[in-house]
């Protein structure tokens, strides 16, 4: 495996990439599968080449933000498992965690993917909501986890059900799913773009991670709306690159929704 920068910069030059993929093509295989556990409302375990991640959904009942009394809410955590790279070690989140669960977060927060109001109204108890937590564990760090963990997300939340509730008590029975799915008004995908001198790409595997430039994860939904963008790297972007980012992002998010719905109709 090549490790060296410039000789990883100097094949994007030329629109090469170390593993001879088109700069434009993501890694094989893409497998997406869901219902991986049985303790969580929704499961899925997503590889795109030698990446995986574990993405769980789990619902709980509890009292609604003041400011949104009459809405459910909400949370992503990531955590990066030190088997996953010999760079992260057991402990707090570090940066690198906080911001996978952001830009995960923020995609479907911003594109008001799950019908907060609606958790509100399918919670029997009147003083409290439905909550979703989506838990986010890396098994295989070998590059691209933003987009690997987004699709992970969102295949756990596409196959979660609510558990079943005592009409009587309220008490959640966590052992037994309903069917009934979870609110989902839109389903967004991250797609990042990556910029290794001047060049575009998709999918980098962790050697050219390591290499680039600038990087803009872009999250949309089934109709090209974009909800969310987020920007990493220290070098600016120009409008032109920003336009050409967003078109091959659209695009590429059109493929991996294909790719989920041939996995989790």
């Amino acid at each position: 495996m090549i490790h060296n920068k410039d000789t990883i910069l100097d094949l994007a030059a030329q629109q090469k990439r170390i593993d001879g993929r088109a700069l434009e093509e993501y890694r094989q295989p893409i497998k997406i599968e869901t219902g991986i556990s049985w303790t969580a409302e929704g499961s899925a375990r997503v590889q795109i080449g030698d990446t995986v991640v574990m993405a769980g959904v789990k619902l709980s009942q509890d009292k609604p933000y003041n400011d949104t009394p009459d809405e459910g809410g909400i949370m992503v955590n990531a955590e990066l498992l030190p088997l996953s790279s010999p760079e992260y070690e057991s402990g707090p989140p570090g940066p690198k965690a906080i911001e996978l669960a952001r830009v995960v977060d923020r995609g479907i927060r911003e594109a008001k993917a799950i019908d907060l109001k609606k958790l509100k109204k399918l919670c029997l108890t009147p003083e409290k909501a439905w909550f979703v937590i989506i838990d986010i564990i890396t098994i295989n760090d070998a590059g691209n986890l933003f987009d690997v963990a987004g699709l992970a997300a969102l295949a756990a939340l596409r196959s979660a059900r609510f558990p079943t509730v005592n009409l009587e008590t309220g008490a959640i029975d966590y052992k037994h799913k309903t069917s009934t799915p979870l609110p989902l008004l839109k389903e967004p995908l991250p797609v990042t773009v990556y910029v290794l001198n001047d060049a575009l790409l998709v999918d980098p595997n962790a050697d050219e991670e390591s290499a680039y430039d600038a990087r803009l994860t872009v999250a949309s939904d089934a109709d090209g709306t974009i909800s969310a963008l987020q920007k990493g790297g220290e070098f600016p972007l120009s409008i032109e690159q920003i336009s050409a980012i967003l078109d091959l992002a659209l695009e590429k998010g059109s493929f991996l929704r294909k790719e989920l719905n041939k996995a989790v109709p």
